[in-house]
């Protein structure tokens, strides 16, 4: 497994229900609901989301595999035992997933029904347009990802808002964390400099290319899964102490994802 540590779960724990149940609707194929993926363990996420790429995806005939960083933040999850149904991180995981669910549905024109996430829109434009050729540039294409994780991610905060369910003090900071990433995907040039500063280790500076590429890479789990578990790691100990810049953030996660980075590609042994 890509851990070398886990922490242990420190999240505010709320009792499992915040989103209340709805009467599930007749069986249909992509059609979980946001209160039902709520209801669901991380491991049965895990494979929902596995089940969404490999079954539903592929019909579009692109890569199936548009989703395999988010399995890394679910694996993640799962080995730290966080995202309990109706904590807050779990709210905002579900709306993540539903998003992306409804928007396979849209667009394989299975439905027009968003379930009111407005990730969902964001997807489906994502996925026509990468079955079209019109992502093909990887700046365009992560531009594009990151647009439609974010407005699925939006819509979880507000729910959860919405319920009356606050997130944890180490849960908020991860999140901000988490919009580092986002970031970096709709800011590739900003990114790029920013790693060529001079206070960035020359080897580092000399790999910048690669290093964002891997880093921000939706195929494959490794990234994200390290990425998590620095982040959860800093977000419990609050190194910050408050607000701080996409840049700066960018910047603390260098020194331990770059080992990762060496080491995944094969530059350096573990």
């Amino acid at each position: 497994m890509y851990a070398r540590s886990v922490m242990t779960d420190t999240c505010a724990r709320v009792a499992p229900g915040a989103v209340p149940r709805v009467r599930r609707a007749p069986a249909r194929p992509l059609g979980r609901t946001l209160a039902e993926l709520d209801h669901m363990h991380v491991v049965e996420r895990l494979e929902f989301l596995r089940d969404v790429q490999s079954e539903w995806v592929g019909r579009l005939g692109v890569d199936p595999a548009r989703w395999r960083n988010i399995e890394g933040v679910l694996e993640f999850f799962r080995d730290g035992e966080l995202a309990h149904p109706g904590s807050w991180m779990s709210i905002v995981d579900a709306s993540i997933l539903e998003g992306l669910e409804r928007g396979t549905a849209i667009a394989l024109g299975l439905s027009d029904d968003t379930f009111g996430n407005p990730g969902s829109t964001e997807w489906a434009s994502y996925l026509r347009r990468l079955g079209d050729g019109e992502l093909d540039r990887r700046s365009v294409h992560d531009a594009a990802w990151s647009r439609a994780e974010q407005a699925a991610t939006e819509h979880g905060v507000a729910l959860a808002r919405t319920l009356g369910v606050a997130p944890s003090a180490a849960e908020w900071r991860f999140y901000q964390f988490s919009q580092v990433y986002r970031w970096a995907m709709r800011n590739e040039p900003t990114a790029l400099l920013a790693l060529a500063g001079p206070v960035v280790n020359p080897r580092i500076r000399e790999l910048r290319v690669p290093f964002l590429t891997w880093f921000t890479d939706v195929a494959t789990p490794v990234p994200a899964y390290r990425g998590c578990a620095f982040a959860w790691a800093l977000s419990r100990l609050n190194p910050v102490g408050g607000a701080f810049s996409a840049l700066g953030l960018l910047l603390a996660y260098l020194p331990s994802l770059f080992d990762d980075f060496l080491v995944d590609t094969g530059r350096r042994e573990r």
